[in-house]
């Protein structure tokens, strides 16, 4: 008879269930080496996650819910709204405002472009006039690099008498500026910079603005977006006297003041904003005729816009060489 300490045999040989045990060799002892209970083992603890594997689980999960919170704010970035005023900023999407904006009505390839008769604006004048020299600076942006790589323009003094002449080659047509540093010194100096440097040689015009209260084509992007710059910042060169009519040359930015960099906008039509864009020349009677002709061939339907009657032009615009003396 087995000891009645063995696990899983009854004293008698018995099966614990009280069936008799198969028969073979070693009777009931044969038996307890198969049914014997399993050695006891210790739980094993759950396996936790890491401290690490946390934080960056949730980092992914707040950069997916911001992203896509951007995008609905936003939607597509290459391009800015004119319901913020930003129809002519043209670089990057700023969270607000500093001033009304006109409410254009949206514009369609299809409906006929109303232009003005030829006539020229006036062009907007200091009521006081800037001191000779005015002190520049520009500021580096290391967040935004530039597309093409370019030098800043050199800080430091800058006349704010005089002008300078600068043609651009396009494929549209040529198109004639004149740049006048007693309304804007530092942007001329900017401006001319990027020129020199050849930076806008070989970029496009990427969008077109044909609404009333928003008659204009922006240029001087590298990405060719709206997204680009030169991986600087300009200062504002405003004042209250600001108009922005057929003829005018300005500089874009977002609604943020002195983010002003290499975009900038021809005025061809009516214009209705606030003072807050940086008037530095006037555009000459054949750009006018180029950029007339430009307008009238509309929105290009095929390329992404973004819903407010502005986007890239029919009839694409792309500067085959820009110069100035």
């Amino acid at each position: 008879m087995s000891e009645p300490g063995v696990p899983g045999q009854r004293p008698d040989g018995g099966r614990p269930d009280g069936a008799t045990p198969p028969p073979g060799p070693g009777g009931p002892q044969h038996y307890q080496q198969f049914f014997q209970y399993p050695q006891w083992q210790p739980p094993v603890p759950p396996r936790r996650t890491s401290p690490a594997a946390v934080v960056l689980i949730v980092g992914s999960v707040v950069v997916v819910i911001l992203m896509a919170l951007a995008f609905l704010a936003w939607g597509y970035p290459g391009f800015l709204r004119e319901q913020d005023v930003k129809g002519v900023a043209g670089a990057r999407p700023a969270s607000s405002s500093p001033s009304p904006s006109p409410s254009p009505t949206t514009a369609t390839t299809s409906a006929p472009v109303s232009l003005p008769a030829g006539a020229r604006a006036p062009m907007p004048k200091r009521s006081k006039p800037l001191a000779d020299p005015v002190t520049c600076a520009f500021t580096p942006e290391p967040t935004s690099p530039a597309p093409k790589k370019v030098a800043l323009p050199p800080d430091g003094p800058a006349s704010s008498s005089g002008t300078v002449p600068v043609s651009l080659a396009t494929s549209a047509g040529d198109i004639g500026l004149t740049l006048d540093r007693a309304l804007a010194p530092c942007t001329v100096v900017n401006f001319v910079s990027l020129v020199k440097q050849g930076f806008y040689d070989g970029t496009s015009c990427h969008r077109l603005s044909v609404t009333a209260g928003l008659q204009m084509l922006q240029c001087g992007d590298p990405v060719g977006d709206g997204t680009g710059g030169p991986g600087y910042s300009i200062r504002d060169e405003v004042f209250p006297e600001l108009t922005y009519g057929r003829g005018v040359l300005a500089m874009a930015k977002t609604a943020q003041p002195d983010s002003g960099g290499s975009q900038f906008f021809l005025v061809f039509g009516d214009v209705e904003i606030s003072p807050e864009y940086t008037v530095f020349g006037s555009i000459d009677d054949a750009g006018l005729r180029v950029l007339d002709d430009v307008a009238r061939g509309g929105i290009d339907p095929s390329r992404p816009g973004i819903g407010d009657g502005s986007g890239p032009p029919t009839v694409p615009v792309t500067f085959t060489h820009v110069t100035t003396p």
